[in-house]
């Protein structure tokens, strides 16, 4: 390391720089370059699932094996939001019924909508993109599952392009991007769909939060990094399930891109079809049997 010669005289006038020699520059960029990649997170420490993983084993066959009853039902119209709750130890599905067609999904605590779907931090810990056995985690101050996909029929994986299902890194299509692409108004893309659900519900627009896109398959390219998409695999039959931790509002925009086969921006309308939405309530007393208790906020203290 090199002082500059104005801090060393001791100059009380003189900023301290301090540059490291070319030689140290080029060993730093080696290290780095030539180190594997390490996980960031030790996810082996996290908290394991209250009732065991036997239990979540089960809760993926529970509605065809009897053990949870359809307590409601509704459809997502197309390029439009609905929302429903589900109450702590509850499954709600995400259901293709018609066509391909992905959907962008946000999460609230039902009682306090401050805390929410926290997608950065849940991609941090599982994945770029989910599937059975992740949870969805909730912004800090909270910091605790929400909920847990305990089923996905797509089960799709990475291909050999690095694309993946159910994605954590791509934010919901708005009209303010669109608008900064194309110069046009477009009020229904998910932003303005769950917006205005929110709205619907006693929320506003900033409750409206980064989204876990169901369905919908995505990746990186490799020579540019750049955020891709490509047509869902999703047919009618398939569905995300998942098992609501604590008490949940949930909303969910089929997206006005369809099956995303096209870019946003671009011109054309895409095929954009209904999705169905099913909340099960699991037989009574089965998950805490098996041990299962809601999430708890973090107990971090500071």
């Amino acid at each position: 390391v090199v002082r500059s010669p104005e801090a060393a005289a001791g100059s009380p006038t003189c900023v301290c720089a301090y540059m490291s020699s070319s030689a140290a520059v080029e060993e730093r960029r080696r290290l780095c370059r030539e180190t594997k990649p390490m996980v960031c997170y030790h996810v082996d420490g996290l908290p394991a699932k209250r009732g065991g993983e036997e239990l979540y084993r089960a809760l993926r066959t529970a509605v065809a094996d009897g053990n949870a009853v359809l307590r409601e039902s509704l459809t997502i119209p197309p390029r439009d939001a609905r929302s429903w709750r589900v109450p702590a130890g509850w499954i709600w599905r995400i259901v293709c019924t018609e066509g391909p067609q992905v959907a962008d999904m946000n999460v609230w605590n039902a009682r306090d909508s401050r805390e929410r779907f926290y997608s950065s931090k849940t991609r941090q810990i599982h994945a770029t993109h989910l599937t059975t056995g992740d949870r969805l985690w909730s912004n800090m101050p909270f910091l605790r599952p929400l909920a847990t996909i305990t089923e996905d029929t797509i089960a799709y994986g990475f291909d050999e392009d690095g694309a993946g299902v159910h994605d954590v890194i791509g934010s919901r299509c708005d009209p303010y991007t669109n608008f900064l692409l194309s110069g046009l108004t477009a009020n229904t893309c998910c932003h303005s769909n769950l917006t205005r659900q929110a709205l619907r519900d006693g929320l506003g627009e900033t409750d409206v939060h980064d989204v876990l896109n169901v369905f919908m398959c995505t990746g990186f390219t490799r020579d540019t990094h750049q955020y891709f998409s490509k047509p869902s695999p999703v047919v009618p039959g398939d569905y995300l399930e998942l098992l609501a931790e604590t008490d949940l509002l949930v909303s969910a925009s089929t997206c006005p891109q369809g099956d995303v086969s096209m870019a946003c921006g671009a011109c054309g309308e895409p095929d954009c079809y209904p999705l169905g939405v099913e909340v099960y309530q699991p037989r009574a007393g089965w998950l805490e049997e098996a041990g299962w208790q809601p999430s708890e906020p973090s107990a971090y203290a500071g």
